[in-house]
């Protein structure tokens, strides 16, 4: 009896032992944490890395986008990598914080900016850029005091950053502008600065900063300012970080226009064709219009019922339509087939609806496009192939109890009564 209950209670133990570690929760890791010794600080710092998903199994070399406190904003900067649907609308990147904690960071950034610089180009890049697969490309983050330094760094002589994000707060002398406005580059930088009506403490800056920039006009230099008044001081980091970088990748998504109006605006196909070359420039991409811009337009003329611009896409981008896979079913032989029919281009009508008919015939809009393609002989005043199409329409709609038997019907009724 003894070594039963020592048996059960055995039992018990590793019943409960089991479940207490079947709910235990696994570490959610974004990246790494490195300390690195920095001999212009002369103290031993630490930083965070994530590196791209597809990392680990690809030879690409990345942009990084460095963010000040990291403590803070570094897993802003993993999540919209993740939220954007990387690499579609932004490319992939690195993203590194750099971990700078209160009263230091306030001491570094603002009473000695050379300094920590120093310290982001001999410790921080050089082993970023010496440890992992960089296209040299760098891009700096900073909120409030790193704000102030972001600016100071990005207009540095050094040139260490192409861009820079900055939100509550913004300043640079008119010296140190002129300065950077004399340099030789080889391409603009990028500056995107953010704040908020409700930021009382640093509002004025960025505000004064915008000013003295529009009528600067400094060369080398792109930038944007932009204001979230119902965000706060505290609130505003991840909205501008994310704004930030769709700003400095503007040139990186395919282009989707919200009206045929806007594409023309732009400059029509000729803009198609600039955007796309400097895109395919800028990130490696092929260089011509991509399918997924051809088939939004080719839809907008659609939706919008335009025909003049469904016309020149389905001519301009004739090749893609012709060998896209998208395009070769019934659905869309049928929808292309009814809207030039419906807008009296009956040749092309008659090209569709054949085409698809004879690819499709077991789809379920055989008998639409039997009518449509009768209606299409019928405005040729080709009464017999009209008729027996309209025949076949009937017979497909009946096989397949059509909703729109009725309308067939009726629709070869008035055509025999028609005189020839």
């Amino acid at each position: 009896m003894k070594s039963l209950k020592i048996l059960i209670l055995a039992l018990i133990t590793f019943i409960f032992q089991y479940t207490e570690a079947q709910i235990q929760g696994v570490d959610n890791v974004i990246g790494k944490n490195y300390s690195i010794s920095s001999k212009t600080l002369n103290q031993v710092r630490d930083i965070q890395i994530y590196l791209p998903d597809a990392y680990n199994n690809s030879n690409t070399k990345y942009p990084v986008l460095y963010i000040l406190d990291g403590q803070w904003h570094f897993t802003n900067g993993v999540a919209i990598q993740k939220a954007l649907r990387v690499p579609d609308l932004l490319p992939e990147m690195i993203v590194v914080g750099i971990i700078t904690k209160n009263p230091l960071r306030r001491q570094l950034m603002g009473n000695t900016p050379d300094k920590f610089l120093q310290f982001i180009e001999e410790d921080v890049i050089a082993f970023v850029e010496s440890t992992f697969r960089t296209s040299k490309e760098r891009i700096l983050f900073g909120w409030e005091s790193a704000a102030f330094f972001s600016n100071y760094a990005l207009l540095d002589k050094k040139q260490l950053f192409d861009g820079a994000i900055i939100t509550n707060g913004a300043y640079a002398s008119e010296d140190r502008v002129n300065e950077f406005s004399d340099l030789k580059m080889s391409k603009n930088k990028i500056l995107y600065i953010a704040n908020s009506e409700k930021d009382i403490y640093y509002v004025g800056s960025s505000n004064s900063f915008s000013t003295f920039l529009k009528e600067q006009k400094p060369n080398n230099l792109h930038w944007k300012y932009q204001k979230f008044n119902d965000e706060i001081h505290e609130s505003l980091a991840y909205l501008a970080m994310y704004h930030g970088l769709r700003y400095y990748f503007h040139d990186f998504k395919s282009l989707v226009f919200s009206s045929i109006k806007e594409f023309e605006d732009l400059g029509g196909i000729s803009y198609l064709k600039d955007y796309f070359k400097t895109r395919g420039e800028r990130y490696g991409f092929p260089t011509e219009i991509d399918k997924s811009t051809k088939h939004s337009l080719i839809w907008l003329a659609w939706n919008h019922d335009n025909f003049e611009a469904f016309t020149l896409f389905m001519t301009a981008f004739k090749t893609m339509v012709e060998t896209n896979k998208s395009y070769d079913n019934a659905y869309w032989k049928n929808r292309f087939g009814q809207f030039y029919l419906k807008h009296h281009d009956v040749d092309n009508a008659i090209l569709y609806f054949i085409d698809g008919i004879e690819k499709h015939s077991d789809s379920k809009e055989l008998a639409e496009m039997y009518a449509g393609l009768g209606t299409a002989y019928s405005l040729k005043t080709d009464r017999r192939n009209a008729i027996k199409n309209l025949i076949k329409a009937i017979a497909v709609a009946k096989e397949i109890q059509d909703d729109k038997l009725g309308d067939y019907e009726m629709q070869l009724k008035a055509l025999k009564a028609k005189k020839h």
